[in-house]
């Protein structure tokens, strides 16, 4: 029987930058000075966004709160107006364009990796992962931390005859949809019987956490379990992390470099919505991907949002490193900013 424990922890089609724009926006007047922005989403951006408010308010006085309530449910307070800007680790898809009714923007603000984190007596970082094999945990075909396939690509670990528990997220979630991408993209089984998205029918008998601090509350709190959040959230929770088998057969650490290597030479675009899994990089972490800020182009309060959002892809690319994201490349920055119709500035 599946069953979810939610934890809550505080923290084409037409009409969009991902397909023809077609419907006029409203004016804008907006004094920036003086205007409080809202947004909501995404949890995996949550930890660098929090240090960009901060930092932003500091400079210009303005006010900008931001809820951690997962992509999906940021992308629907977005379309319902309630949210000046959403976050989210997944384009919007073809439904949510089109209740959207009209045109937005999906702007990548970082580069971020999904790991694949774990709380098993004695195995510390490192342990060695295939996707295929991600998949067959995930799907409850391999049910054991002993199984010959964990075993066999990590001679010498000490792996007990424990069964497994599965954590996956309980939400709407971007980190979700980074996930299943990656897993489609290795696993022909996956990607045939549970596909990917920001929601899947998970099959197996596992828990649910909402957010990834909900994941990681509960791997942190259940022994022999296995989970997928950012990277932030299992270095600030001192969790244990897989290294993943890439493209190149090598097992790769998810880490600032090895996110940006996962992002190098891929071609984005001109609507920036990609998404970067299985990269082909020899030295790239596979389960890569971006996290989108997604804004209408046009509002009534485009000013101060569209300066809030240049903010971060200039000055605030420099928090990006101390806090395991990786800054969007040059290349990208500029033409976002140019998207924004805001004049080119030289990195920090």
């Amino acid at each position: 029987m599946k069953y979810a424990i939610l934890l809550s922890l505080a923290a084409a089609f037409t009409l969009s930058s991902c397909a023809k724009q077609t419907t006029p926006g409203t004016g804008d007047s907006t004094n920036t000075s003086t205007t409080m922005l809202t947004g909501g989403g995404s949890s995996f951006i949550a930890p660098i966004m929090t240090n960009w408010i901060d930092s932003y308010k500091k400079e210009t006085g303005v006010s900008v709160n931001y809820q951690a309530t997962g992509s999906g449910a940021g992308i629907s307070s977005l379309i319902d107006h309630t949210v000046d800007f959403a976050g989210s680790d997944a384009p919007m898809n073809a439904d949510e364009l089109a209740r959207a009714k009209a045109p937005v923007l999906h702007l990548p603000a970082v580069i971020g990796a999904v790991v694949v984190s774990y709380n098993v007596a004695g195995l510390s970082n490192g342990l060695q992962l295939s996707g295929p094999v991600i998949a067959d945990i995930f799907t409850g075909k391999i049910k054991m931390w002993d199984d010959a396939a964990i075993a066999k690509m990590n001679t010498g670990a000490k792996l007990p005859h424990e069964k497994i528990a599965v954590v996956h997220r309980s939400d709407g979630s971007g980190t979700t949809a980074i996930f299943t991408n990656y897993l489609s993209n290795v696993s022909p089984t996956w990607k045939s019987s549970l596909g990917e998205g920001k929601t899947i029918n998970w099959p197996t008998d596992e828990l649910g956490g909402k957010g990834n601090a909900g994941v990681a509350g509960i791997l942190k709190e259940h022994a022999n379990a296995i989970g997928y959040v950012e990277l932030a959230y299992a270095n600030q929770n001192h969790m244990s992390i897989a290294n993943i088998e890439n493209q190149s057969g090598k097992f790769i650490a998810p880490s600032v470099e090895s996110a940006s290597a996962a992002a190098s030479g891929v071609t984005i675009p001109d609507n920036f919505c990609t998404m970067i899994t299985n990269t082909a990089n020899a030295d790239g972490y596979p389960i890569t991907g971006f996290s989108w800020i997604i804004i209408y182009k046009d509002s009534p309060k485009s000013a101060a949002i569209n300066k809030f959002v240049t903010w971060i892809l200039s000055k605030g690319q420099d928090a990006t490193k101390a806090l395991l994201y990786a800054p969007i490349p040059e290349a990208i920055r500029q033409n976002e900013m140019k998207a924004l119709g805001a004049a080119p500035t030289a990195a920090k």
